[in-house]
């Protein structure tokens, strides 16, 4: 039996981190600003921008929304609290998006 949280870490956890890094470099951030924002290495934050970490499946619109959000509020220095129940948040979201018609996922599923 495999627990939703075990599926989490492995599946949606490097794709959750991977578009929070990417997002948060796109904002001006350095690597290594977003690694520690992050809380991951500078490596990491590397791989996930060339795509070798995180896997680059379909996300909806309400997770591309979510993700955006997400990245925002980092930028505004949120809590460690509140970056826990983003990545929740978007967690759940990427649980739903398995049952979901493929028109509401958003454009950068396609990246």
């Amino acid at each position: 039996m495999i627990f939703p949280c075990e599926k989490a870490v492995w599946h949606y956890l490097p794709q959750i981190r991977a578009d929070l890094a990417l997002g948060l470099v796109k904002t001006g951030m350095t690597q290594t600003q977003a690694a520690r924002k992050l809380g991951v290495t500078p490596a990491a934050v590397s791989q996930y921008i060339h795509k070798k970490r995180g896997m680059q499946s379909l996300k909806s619109m309400a997770y591309c929304t979510e993700i955006a959000d997400a990245v925002k509020k980092i930028c505004q220095g949120a809590s460690m609290d509140e970056l826990l129940r983003i990545v929740c948040n978007c967690c759940r979201l990427m649980q739903k998006d398995g049952s979901q018609d493929t028109e509401l996922f958003c454009s950068k599923a396609q990246q």
